[in-house]
């Protein structure tokens, strides 16, 4: 697995003790630091080391951090900026924030909420960065709903396009979840079509004796209960685009009815004397193997062939895992609107076992654990512990300690983490165990944080509850 390229952060600050210590703080924390004493040192140093955050202390030598924010904020892709400013003049700091400074702390710094600052400010950073980059993809890759960038997707949304052209029914296939509805809009968008009706029906959901009359309508008094005249899919959907979905389940009898509609044009409701000409485009799907079906006898084999004139296949998603990152940012963006939450970012943890795992649900699974992520995570990044149970155990991506002979892997929960008489509360438990983690790394709270596998916003707040 590739190492994630370290932060860097320019540093301007003309105490020289305090630069130093700042300095070594930060690349204790894993950040690659660019140091300098004075704005006008600040400028060429950042035009060099790119940096995706800069800390400046307010009162400099000649110019001020003020100058260094206003050059900051010029740049086309401007880091994140952090001003520090001495006690009694945070009126100075404000002024900061309404020029553009992302954040302000004052002397004395308390260095664990100095270094936690830096990193909530460049995990907010790469966010925007993230969401931009998603934005910016969708914008270039996005086709009527369906994201994808892998070279199935771009030779699928190339096979609609040119299919969308045609008049002729389409037969789209696939695994469940896999977007096959998607698809058979875009035939329609794509289409000249569109604007007019797309009416959708699942085969499987309307009961058999109740299907002839839904596809075609019916007459007044064609049967009982019938009061009034009623028209059916077929011609509500005229001019347009009707979907059949699991076509594979549609009841023999109604087949060669559906048959002679595909080839004339020809319907006639339930209990009418007279045959309806309508003109209607019939996109079909199914997660079936239809040629399978005809063979059994459970399909007309020339229903069959006079569906697949044209044929689209959607792949599953563990056909297509470079679209995984940018799926699972498109449903995180889109639920976090949704529900008016924050936008979250997908740690590396939890994206590598989105990776790893097998999707049997296909992209209507990963969006349902986007959604469940988004509802309860309170950190921006997204970690394992977010993700649903399932997929934690089939990629083994359950955090744990390394096996020692002590270690809850090696020997079962350590005994300290069960002591007294009374057996602990969950809360109790989760807090001895953080305490026990944190004892095992020597207090290092990034390291405790990744073996905990939460971020160390949670991992902060918890120790605050304990």
């Amino acid at each position: 697995m590739n190492e994630k390229k370290p932060s860097v952060i320019v540093l301007v600050e003309d105490d020289q003790a305090l630069c130093e210590l700042l300095t070594e703080e930060l690349e204790s924390e894993g950040y690659t630091i660019h140091a300098c004493n004075s704005a006008e040192d600040a400028a060429p140093l950042i035009e060099e080391a790119e940096p995706d955050l800069v800390v400046s202390d307010l009162q400099l030598p000649g110019a001020n951090g003020l100058q260094v924010l206003e050059y900051v904020r010029k740049l086309h892709a401007p880091p994140a900026f952090l001003m520090i400013t001495a006690y009694g003049t945070v009126d100075r700091a404000v002024q900061a924030l309404k020029a553009g400074a992302d954040n302000f702390l004052t002397k004395p710094l308390d260095m664990d909420h100095f270094t936690l600052t830096v990193e909530r400010l460049l995990d907010t950073r790469r966010l925007r960065n993230e969401v931009q980059r998603f934005r910016s993809l969708v914008g270039e890759g996005g086709f009527h709903g369906l994201v994808g960038q892998s070279r199935v997707m771009r030779v699928l949304f190339d096979q609609t396009r040119r299919v969308a052209r045609a008049e002729g029914p389409v037969l789209v296939t696939g695994p469940s979840g896999a977007g096959k509805e998607l698809i058979a809009r875009a035939v329609h968008e794509e289409s000249d079509r569109a604007g007019k009706p797309f009416l959708a029906v699942n085969c499987a959901g309307v009961p058999a004796e109740l299907l002839e009359s839904e596809f075609f309508g019916h007459s007044s008094g064609a049967f009982s209960g019938a009061e009034k005249r009623r028209p059916g899919l077929f011609q509500e959907a005229d001019g347009g685009t009707l979907f059949l979905d699991e076509i594979g389940e549609m009841p023999q009898p109604l087949q060669a009815k559906l048959l002679r509609a595909l080839q004339d044009g020809m319907i006639r409701p339930v209990g009418a004397d007279r045959e309806i000409q309508v003109d209607v485009r019939v996109l079909a799907a199914t997660n079936r193997d239809l040629n399978d079906r005809v063979q059994s006898g459970d399909f007309r084999e020339d229903l069959y062939y006079r569906l697949e004139t044209f044929s689209l296949h959607v792949p599953a998603l563990s056909e297509r895992p470079d679209d995984i990152d940018l799926l699972a940012a498109s449903f995180l963006d889109q639920f976090a609107n949704a529900h008016q939450r924050p936008a979250r970012r997908i740690g590396e943890s939890a994206m590598n076992a989105l990776k790893a795992y097998t999707w049997p649900g296909n992209v209507r699974e990963l969006r349902n654990a986007m959604e469940r992520a988004v509802t309860f995570c309170e950190d921006a990044e997204i970690g394992l512990e977010h993700l649903p149970a399932r997929i934690r155990k089939e990629t083994g991506s359950s955090p744990e300690l390394a096996a020692d002979s002590d270690s809850p892997e090696a020997s079962g929960l350590p005994s300290n983490l069960l002591e007294g008489d009374m057996l602990p509360s969950l809360d109790e438990l989760r807090q001895r165990y953080v305490h026990y983690v944190l004892d095992k790394v020597d207090g290092n709270k990034r390291r405790a944080a990744a073996l905990l596998g939460v971020g160390r916003r949670t991992l902060y707040r918890w120790l605050d509850e304990s």
